[in-house]
Parts: C-alpha cells; sequence; structure tokens
C-alpha cells in the first residue's frame, strides 16, 4: 500500500467529511466526530506541534485509554513525519523512564491527571522531555511546571498558524513516505529492559490490509477500542485497520463500563484476549446458576444441542432437518438473547489471539452463533501472520499463513517467518535485531510449532520455554510449560498458573483462583471467607483446583508427546499475580523466571516435599504505597495417569 496514514485521513475527510470516524462516549452519551472534523482536529494539532519544534522523526509518547484526541494526536505527529510511542497508561510511572530516554523522547501527551502526575515524577530523570500536553483538564488547574499545556491550548496555537499558512500541513503530509517510520512499540520486556519495535507505515498499513482483504472488512464495520492503544493488536484494529477501510471506532465513557458499552455498540468486528471471554463466560454462568430451576434446565437442554449441532452449522456442514428447527428454536429462546446481552448480536468476525484458548470456551462461542476466530502474530510482525478462514476455525491452531507471508519451521521447532509487516528494526539495538532478523529476511519467532496436515499452525510453546524432565520415571520427557498452563486456565475456576519443571523430576504449579468464579461457588454451598488469602487456602477449595489439575493429568496422558508434563504437585497462591508487582508483565504474561525467584521458598516445599510453607511478600498498592501480605499455603499432591498407548 502506497499511502501514509495521515494520507489515509485525507482521503477520507475528502470523500466523505461528513460520515462518522469515531464515537466517544461522555456522561453516558454517545458523541460521533466526522472524518472531516477529525481532519481539522488533526491539522489543528499538527500546526501546534511544529510551531512547538516537533520535527520529522521526533518522538512522542502517547499516555490514555482509547480517546478520539488521543487518536487525533498520533495523526497530528504523523502528520510532521513525527513518531508516536504509545506506552500502557497502567504503568508505573518508573517503567516509564527507560522507554522515553530510549528513545529521546522531548513530546508527551497525557491523557489526564494520573498521566501528568507520571510525567512529572520522572521529569528530573528525563530531562530531555520539553513538552507536555493533557487532555482532560480536572485537577490540573493550578498546575504551572514549565512546558505543560493544555490540548486546548495547542488547538489554539495551531488555529492561528494556520490562519497566515493554510497549506502548511497539508504540504508536510504530502513530503512522507510509505517507508518512512509510523510508530514505536515496546515490548513487555519479561527477561529485561523492553525493546522498541519500529514499524513503518508500509509496514503496518500492509498487514492492516491483508486482515481487512482476508475478512471482507468494509467501511460499514462498527469496532469498540476498549484494550490499551501501547498493545499492537488494539492499534491494528482500531487505528491502522481503521484507517486503511474507513470503519468507525467507538470508544467506552470508562474500563468500567465496557461492558455496557459493548452492548449499545454491538461491533460487528471484535477482538479480545482469551481471558476476556473467559471472564464474559464466566459472568454468563454466574448468572444461570443463581437462576431457577426451570431456566436453568431449558440454558442446559438449548446448550446440549448447540453443542451438537452449533460448530457444524458454523462451519458450513450438512444438518438434519429436525437438529437445524431444534436450534432455530434454541436461536429464538437462548442462544439469540444470550448474544445480544454479551453484546456479540451483530459480530460478524470475533477474534482472539495472545494465549491459547480452551476448547470448550472456543466450542461454546461458536455453538451459540458467534464467528469466534484465532489469530498469530507478534509486536514485530505487526499482528497478522496466521488467521483461520471462516468455515476452518479450531481451538487448536492458530490458521493458515495470509497474504504475503511465508512460514518454515526450523531444525530446533522454531517457526520462521517472512512478511512485509516485519519490523523496521529494533531501537538503537542492532544486536537485538541481528538475532531476531536474518540477512535473507527470515523472523525468528521464539515459537515452537509446526504446520499440520492441512497447512495449519500449531504452536506449542515459546522455544526457549520448552525443556527436558531430568530424573524420575519421566526423564526426558518434553516440558511445554505454557501448553500446561494454558490446559489449566480452561477451567473457569483458574485464573493465572505459573508452572515448573525444567531439569526437574517432576512438574508442580502455582495457581491463582478466579476469585469472582470461586467466590460465587462458595457463596452457593455457604462456604464463609474473608478475602481472596482466605479463600484461596480453604480446604473446599484445594479439592476444587485438585479435580481440574488431575482432569488436565488424564488429558496430558492421551498425549503421547505431553504425557511427562503431568502435574505432580500444586499450590494457590496467597494473592493476585500483579503487573504492578513485577510478576506479570503489562499484557499479562506471566513472568516466569521471576516468579520463580521471588517465591523461591515456595518452590523447594513444592520440591521438597512439604505439606505446607510459610510466605511473605511484599506488594504495591494502587495508591503507591508498599505492603506485605503473608500466609501458610497448603502444598498437595495429584494423581498422575499412565501415558495412554496408542492403538497398534
Amino acid at each position: 500500500m502506497q499511502i501514509t496514514f495521515p494520507q489515509l485521513l485525507l482521503k477520507h475527510a475528502q470523500a466523505r467529511p461528513q460520515a462518522p470516524a469515531m464515537r466517544e462516549k461522555e456522561y453516558g452519551i454517545w458523541q460521533a466526530l466526522s472524518w472531516g472534523d477529525l481532519l481539522t482536529m488533526v491539522t489543528q494539532l499538527a500546526a501546534g506541534l511544529q510551531a512547538a519544534g516537533m520535527q520529522r522523526g521526533d518522538h512522542m509518547v502517547v499516555l490514555g485509554a482509547n480517546r478520539p484526541r488521543l487518536y487525533a494526536t498520533m495523526l497530528a505527529a504523523q502528520s510532521l513525519g513525527g513518531v508516536p510511542i504509545p506506552l500502557y497508561q497502567d504503568a508505573a510511572a518508573p517503567e516509564c523512564v527507560f522507554p522515553i530516554n530510549n528513545a529521546d523522547v522531548r513530546f508527551a501527551f497525557a491523557e489526564d491527571q494520573e498521566q501528568v502526575d507520571k510525567l512529572l515524577e520522572i521529569r528530573e530523570q528525563c530531562p530531555q522531555l520539553a513538552h507536555m500536553y493533557f487532555d482532560d483538564p480536572r485537577g490540573l488547574r493550578h498546575y504551572s511546571e514549565t512546558g505543560l499545556q493544555s490540548l486546548d491550548a495547542l488547538l489554539s496555537v495551531g488555529q492561528d498558524v494556520l490562519a497566515k499558512q493554510p497549506q502548511l500541513i497539508a504540504d508536510e503530509i504530502a513530503k512522507a513516505q510509505p517507508d518512512d517510520v509510523a510508530a514505536m512499540f515496546f515490548t513487555s520486556g519479561t527477561t529485561g529492559n523492553p525493546k522498541g519495535v519500529v514499524h513503518t507505515h508500509r509496514s503496518l498499513l500492509d498487514r492492516a490490509q491483508a486482515g481487512a482483504t482476508f475478512d471482507k472488512l468494509t467501511a460499514s464495520e462498527e469496532v469498540l477500542a476498549y484494550m490499551p492503544p501501547a498493545w499492537i493488536g488494539q492499534n491494528i484494529f482500531s487505528y491502522a485497520q481503521w484507517l486503511a477501510c474507513g470503519y468507525v471506532v467507538n470508544c467506552p465513557e470508562s474500563t468500567a463500563t465496557v461492558t455496557i458499552d459493548l452492548k449499545e455498540v454491538g461491533p460487528t468486528y471484535y477482538f479480545a484476549p482469551p481471558r476476556v471471554f473467559e471472564g464474559l463466560l464466566t459472568s454468563v454462568m454466574i448468572r444461570m446458576e443463581d437462576a431457577s430451576s426451570l431456566k436453568r434446565r431449558v440454558f442446559q437442554h438449548f446448550m446440549n444441542v448447540a453443542e451438537r449441532v452449533g460448530p457444524a452449522l458454523m462451519d458450513g456442514s450438512s444438518v438434519g432437518l429436525l437438529d437445524r428447527l431444534s436450534y432455530a428454536l434454541g436461536d429464538l429462546v437462548v442462544y439469540g438473547p444470550l448474544r445480544n446481552n454479551l453484546g456479540f448480536s451483530r459480530v460478524r468476525v470475533a477474534y482472539t489471539a495472545g494465549e491459547a484458548i480452551g476448547p470448550d470456551l472456543f466450542k461454546f462461542y461458536r455453538s451459540i452463533g458467534v464467528n469466534l476466530k484465532q489469530l498469530y502474530g507478534s509486536t514485530e510482525t505487526a499482528v497478522f501472520v496466521c488467521l483461520q478462514p471462516d468455515h476452518e476455525a479450531r481451538a487448536d491452531t492458530v490458521g493458515v499463513p495470509c497474504e504475503g507471508v511465508e512460514i518454515k519451521v526450523a531444525d530446533n521447532g522454531e517457526i520462521l517467518v517472512k512478511s512485509p509487516g516485519l519490523l523496521k528494526e529494533y531501537f538503537k539495538n542492532p544486536q537485538a535485531t541481528a538475532e531476531v532478523l536474518t540477512p535473507d529476511g527470515w523472523y525468528h519467532t521464539s515459537d515452537a510449532g509446526f504446520i499440520d496436515s492441512h497447512g495449519h499452525l500449531k504452536i506449542i510453546d515459546r522455544v526457549k520455554d520448552v525443556g527436558r524432565i531430568m530424573g524420575g520415571p519421566n526423564d526426558g520427557a518434553m516440558f511445554a510449560p505454557k501448553y500446561v498452563e494454558n490446559k489449566l486456565k480452561f477451567f473457569p475456576y483458574i485464573k493465572e498458573v505459573v508452572a515448573f519443571g525444567d531439569k526437574r523430576e517432576k512438574v508442580c504449579v502455582m495457581i491463582n483462583i478466579d476469585f469472582d468464579a470461586v467466590g460465587n461457588w462458595a457463596e452457593r454451598r455457604n462456604l464463609p471467607y474473608a478475602g481472596y488469602t482466605d479463600l484461596a487456602q480453604k480446604p473446599e477449595v484445594y479439592s476444587l483446583i485438585q479435580e481440574c489439575v488431575e482432569k488436565v493429568n488424564a488429558d496430558l496422558a492421551a498425549d503421547a508427546l505431553l504425557a511427562g508434563s503431568q502435574v505432580s504437585r500444586f499450590l494457590i497462591l496467597h494473592k493476585e499475580l500483579d503487573a504492578d508487582d513485577g510478576e506479570l508483565t503489562r499484557t499479562n504474561k506471566v513472568r516466569r523466571g521471576f516468579i520463580g525467584d521471588k517465591y523461591g521458598p515456595l518452590v523447594q516445599g513444592l520440591y521438597g516435599g512439604a505439606t505446607e510453607q510459610f510466605i511473605e511478600t511484599q506488594v504495591k498498592f494502587e495508591d503507591g504505597r508498599t505492603g506485605s501480605v503473608s500466609a501458610t499455603l497448603k502444598i498437595m499432591d495429584t494423581r498422575t495417569f499412565e501415558p495412554v498407548k496408542a492403538a497398534a
């Protein structure tokens, strides 16, 4: 695609200036922003930024939730040849220091007082940060720091500049080339400092268009933008594809209203990681358990029909007349109202990615008529590497290579990718760039997997995480921690898992329960509890989780490759793993090595045969204060099963 983001904005604004580009919910009312008004805002912001000294190649960090003005500011920077760098809005202030200094950032957009306070807290460590612009003025009236200015003031400056030079920004937009740098995204930094992934207009828009072509996306789509803009998945779906297709992006009022806003918007194109789909299903099941016995029986009857018939209908397979009629009645009574309640009544295409999704969860959504599919990609590949065709969606694969992508599997099982969407480089890190990009253009994904007989890619784990059991009856067996963790997380009662076993004689895991799901389960059994720590250590809860672990062990026993990865012992952690405590990345990926070091006594207890282990942990509260939480955790053994021998 021989075009840039601001040039696409110009194209939409000229072709249909009055059509809605974005909607934002403010005070319970949806407000629309047209393509023409968006262009005016972007042009004024760009003129203001140029007056403030922004030059081609300058970097601008963006801190905030999805908002029209945040998107407009990114477009304004790109209009001048600047490079927006979205950072996670829930990141603690110290986490912003490295990206800002690594990228020599002079400009910053901060959504509100919380984000401004973050920047001011680290300003002494980032002396080059000269210009900070805020959107929401609440609480900032008496701030008088040098270089801090409202976005309204910047717009006013831009208006004055354009009154004298009306063609100024149009001329700047015309100078841009597709191979200019468009944006930078910092990786989550699971093993060290994050790396700045540099993408061009060409790489991002090529993949955005490839995904749009694959699923026949048009300007009539409705999208809800609710994930962090710093995550490239959100950026592709709600920014790159938005500009490539010209559809409408809807911004929820807050994270607390996303579920309500989802129902009101009724998106036609939807994306969420598995944990969001898990959360939605958990809330449905909790409500059904509290329903009358008649409603529960009706629900269960038609869900049995859906499980038997729904996936076949979704895949375009032949279904008997009686089954088709039963499903149609179920759609009227259960599936349709359920889709409407979830906000999926108009969804034409729904995607999930980032982690494996449980087969039961995947089947549930497809059985009730939601076209849920999986994709495979990463920050470095501009997301779209593999996609699932409509009638070939399976829970155990991530689809087929999409347009322009080549895939090969190295001798060690690592997946290599060649694609027009590959990163240009890691910023200021040629060594890391050379480690992942070969001279002939192949990208090392660090994922282990294979292409199955149907041409679909199947992911096993990260190459570096695939290990071996050493000692004991399973000596030499393959250990794939993420595979084990994901199978356990398929249960609604389990929120997070950390598996250990590489170079050890057996597999042991630490588990976070899902507080809402287990809490509801406990309340229905009149089991009192005084918070997460108390609930997690209840003997009844341990028995519940033990059942889940042993079901996974039985499944693993049937897998010749991974039968040795069955879980021998487990414990339930006394606190939820938290990104603020360094245990998760900002994209909610487990930092297994960090957790192993931090909870060393628990690891020793698991492998030392202890039945309980005391642990005291420092935690960080939302207001920045630190404290500690301690508990004596039970450690439980689980049944393992003999590997199932294949039939002769």
